[in-house]
């Protein structure tokens, strides 16, 4: 029994296709968001949503709060700069341990006690670094609380798109890379409260506040539930019903619902489900299946590589160069960096599942390239001037709100919508680790790099690369707005083109493509 889709009607398919009822439902209803009536589904789905991301603030909140801290943290300890890189990007290359380890994790123990060990992880580094004597415990805390981000980047978007309705996919697993940006505006903001406090005391604190968050996601452990996904996978079907009736508005779509999600399953239920013929698959896959760890990681990589961490970690550097001096000043930059990036991800928010996934990829990627290329110039010819320094500014906060509007957060839909349920934990956490380890080698190699070829010359290489993801956007990434994590699927079987030309699509063609598989 499925649904078949006419226009924005649908009506009910028994097991040999034959429509049998004439009852139609709008397309926001059959996925369980409607303009009137009970809204207490979408409320519930909503914050879900916001309790699965919090992890996220204490990410975002590292990348912010480590940009100001460097500078107290070189003074006290003495660092060198080689240091100073590894400390910053090493956070990045070790959690790409957690994001490994997060698909099996999130597999065995849950998505939602993955989320809780994530938060875990995390503090426990925190709390580490920030009662650290020496650059070497430093170094341990850092190395901890990389591994509690590597589990929280992947898991989050995963748990989100499997309790959301397709219509409203995108814009809830875009809360993730809200909580992010939140978090990078908190630890500008906390560099510049705490900046006029000794040097061996502030950082220590800068860092510290972080922790703060672990009250609200152990809060959060009493109210989300177990991704329904995960729930059939493990055979465990009333409960699975029972999460979904919170998550859809009648009877009749829980079911329809649960019907699909069984069928798309396939063999990743807990009886016959095999982790070395999920990672065969992933190693040797299959032409559809290739062409979704090409859009996956390679969107997540293409989001690192174009030098956000770089502009985000080492903005203070970037504008010093640009001609400010005052430590304060510098700080006080980056504040507006970080309300930039806050502002422009709501926006995306906005339009992600009204305007679509691939449109604002372009927008994003075009207008990081102009960015960029505008701030290599301003640092390589324009010199220390009020001009310089503006044109640095304002294509500084340019970069980060084009990437705010589009690839930081539509990264992270794709990458959690675009595998199928057998796959979905460890190719995301796959495409993870390609988003960490350019990340790290970015933040890693940024001030040696610069010493070669310039900052301005630097950042024109970053310019380079956003200019090849605009073609990597045009030729392999479709188009998901609208569709079910099972819909999708089909997506990938003709060569990346969604086939709804005058198509109907019903449960069956999902029955038919985990048969072929």
């Amino acid at each position: 029994m499925g649904l078949q889709e006419n226009g924005n009607k649908y009506r009910r398919m028994d097991g040999d296709g034959n429509g049998e009822e004439d009852a139609t439902l709008s397309n926001n209803q059959e996925q369980g968001f409607v303009d009137n009536g009970d809204q207490r589904a979408n409320k519930f789905v909503f914050a879900c949503a916001i309790f699965a991301s919090l992890n996220s603030i204490l990410l975002g909140y590292d990348v912010g709060v480590m940009s100001g801290a460097i500078i107290f943290i070189q003074e006290d300890l003495k660092i060198s700069e080689v240091q100073e890189e590894i400390l910053v990007g090493i956070l990045s290359i070790i959690s790409l341990l957690g994001s490994l380890a997060g698909g099996k994790t999130s597999d065995v123990l849950g998505r939602k006690w993955t989320i809780a060990l994530a938060a875990i992880v995390f503090q426990s580094g925190a709390a580490i670094m920030t009662v650290s004597p020496s650059f070497a415990i430093l170094m341990i805390g850092r190395l901890l609380a990389g591994v509690g981000i590597g589990f929280g980047v992947m898991i989050a978007p995963i748990y989100i798109a499997e309790i959301s309705p397709a219509i409203a996919r995108g814009s809830l697993t875009s809360f993730p890379e809200i909580f992010v940006n939140l978090g990078i505006l908190l630890g500008y903001i906390s560099n510049y409260a705490f900046s006029g406090l000794p040097v061996h005391i502030n950082w220590r604190i800068m860092i510290g506040v972080g922790i703060l968050p672990s009250v609200l996601i152990g809060f959060a452990l009493f109210v989300v539930p177990e991704s329904p996904r995960w729930l059939v996978v493990q055979g465990r079907i009333d409960e699975a019903r029972s999460v979904l009736s919170k998550l859809n508005e009648s009877e009749r779509e829980v079911e329809e619902r649960l019907a699909e999600i069984q069928v798309a399953a396939g063999y990743a239920n807990a009886d016959n489900y095999d982790a070395k013929a999920v990672w065969r698959e992933i190693v040797c896959p299959s032409p559809p299946v290739k062409r979704m760890l090409i859009a996956g990681c390679g969107i997540q990589c293409f989001q690192q590589m174009t030098g956000i961490d770089a502009t985000v970690y080492y903005s203070p550097t970037v504008f010093k160069n640009a001609g400010i001096k005052g430590t304060t000043e510098l700080l006080a930059a980056t504040v507006a960096v970080g309300f930039t990036k806050t502002v422009f991800i709501l926006i995306a928010i906005f339009l992600i599942d009204r305007v679509g996934r691939k449109p604002l990829l372009y927008i994003s990627t075009i207008g990081m390239t102009v960015c960029l290329l505008c701030l290599s110039f301003s640092l390589t010819f324009m010199g220390s001037g009020n001009l310089g320094i503006g044109l640095a500014i304002l294509s500084v906060c340019g970069n980060v709100a084009f990437f705010s509007v589009g690839i930081g957060p539509i990264c992270w839909v794709l990458a959690s919508e675009i595998f199928p349920l057998r796959l979905r934990a460890q190719a995301s956490a796959l495409g993870a680790v390609g988003s960490r380890v350019s990340s790290g080698v970015v933040a890693m190699s940024f001030l040696s790099v610069s010493h070669a070829i310039t900052v301005g010359g630097t950042f024109f290489v970053f310019a380079l690369i956003a200019a090849l993801s605009i073609v990597f956007v045009h030729t392999s990434v479709p188009e998901t707005k609208g569709k079910s994590l099972e819909e999708i699927e089909m997506i990938f079987q003709n060569d990346g083109e969604w086939q709804g030309g005058g198509r109907e699509v019903e449960l069956g063609d999902v029955e038919r493509l985990v048969q072929t598989q």
